[in-house]
């Protein structure tokens, strides 16, 4: 019986490493390699086909497997994202980088809630959407979810906010840049761009649009704020022991357990390691491509439990949400990129 079980876990965990498969091959077409649309943001849309086209004609005993990615899965990924990560990084950025990175990601995340209350939002929702907009996009999105363990849904819904405006942020910024809409230097641009931009990859594909004075600040800022998901984390597991605390309907017990995310400290740990430089840029190279990998599998898990009527039920109300972040984001990053950065340097 338990080999059975075993056996059509494997088949769920298999389907999405097929998935993922596809995903990664889909992402090789030139198009959505010079948009930068990472295998991740692939896998979830494959996911979501799959939950609104086949998802009932497969055997209900392939479910665990597709939770198992969901879940377990998914904090491997992030503890390996750490790779992409050294201490040495974010020194060389100084003051400047650190400070502002700070304040955009509490900033965003505060408003956030605080748009998220006047629309009369889902508070899962809220937090995923301004968690995704503050710090990383969808890796932070699906660490937010690991900790606050909401539905599915909810991380699908708020993927695709991030998704669509840190896009159009990744064309816009070059154009602003290029045409002197915006009066930076190619360090303030860098700041500006890494502590605003959506995901890894929007800042990435906007820094080598902008050259590589641009880029390498760019990447470094935005590492920084990858780095602020692990205390982001922190105060999320001790917000949740709260709320459990003073609604013992969300649990049986009635007294507020503190949910300790340990796959953070593991993401940090990592860093730390990656500092010292042990291992040769190939392996480093490997690892990367295996994180990528198991977070595409994880996304596209979340996708496959993603119907359009969980969407229809979401509303437009996180979109909103997206839409008024991504205002602040680019007007309040610019001020501090054109006014404070002189000063901090």
């Amino acid at each position: 019986m338990i080999n059975e079980q075993r056996a059509s876990m494997l088949h769920g965990v298999l389907l999405m490493a097929l998935f993922s498969c596809a995903a990664f091959y889909i992402g090789e077409i030139n198009f959505l390699k010079e948009i930068s649309l990472s295998p991740m943001i692939i896998g979830i849309i494959l996911g979501m086909i799959y939950a609104n086209s086949l998802r009932n004609h497969l055997p209900a005993t392939w479910v665990p497997g597709i939770i198992f990615c969901s879940k377990r899965l998914l904090r491997i990924g992030i503890i390996l994202y750490g790779f992409r990560l050294t201490f040495q990084d974010v020194l060389s950025v100084g003051t400047a980088g650190i400070l502002i990175d700070i304040i955009v990601v509490t900033v965003t995340i505060f408003l956030g809630i605080a748009i998220g209350k006047a629309l009369g939002m889902d508070k899962d929702l809220t937090l995923l959407t301004s968690i995704g907009s503050a710090i990383c996009g969808a890796a932070a999105v699906l660490g937010a979810e690991s900790t606050i363990q909401t539905k599915p849904y909810k991380t699908a819904v708020a993927v695709a906010t991030v998704v669509i405006f840190g896009t159009i942020s990744m064309f816009l910024y070059p154009i602003m840049y290029r045409t002197g809409l915006l009066e930076l230097s190619a360090q303030q641009m860098g700041i500006y761009s890494g502590s605003t931009l959506h995901e890894v990859a929007h800042a990435v594909g906007a820094g080598n649009a902008m050259g590589s004075e641009v880029s390498n600040v760019a990447v470094i800022v935005k590492m920084i704020r990858v780095m602020l998901l692990v205390p982001v984390l922190i105060i999320l597991g001790y917000w949740v022991a709260l709320r459990m605390k003073k609604d013992p309907e969300q649990n049986n017990s009635g007294k507020g357990k503190l949910t300790v995310p340990w796959f953070a400290f593991g993401f940090l740990a990592v860093i730390g390691f990656n500092s010292f430089n042990l291992l040769p840029t190939a392996a480093i190279d490997a690892i990367n491509y295996f994180d990528t990998f198991l977070l595409t599998m994880a996304m596209t898990a979340l996708g496959a439990e993603t119907s359009i009527e969980k969407f229809k039920k979401a509303g437009a109300k996180p979109f909103v949400l997206a839409f008024c972040l991504f205002i602040w984001l680019l007007g309040g990053g610019y001020i501090m990129a054109r006014y404070l950065t002189p000063i901090l340097l």
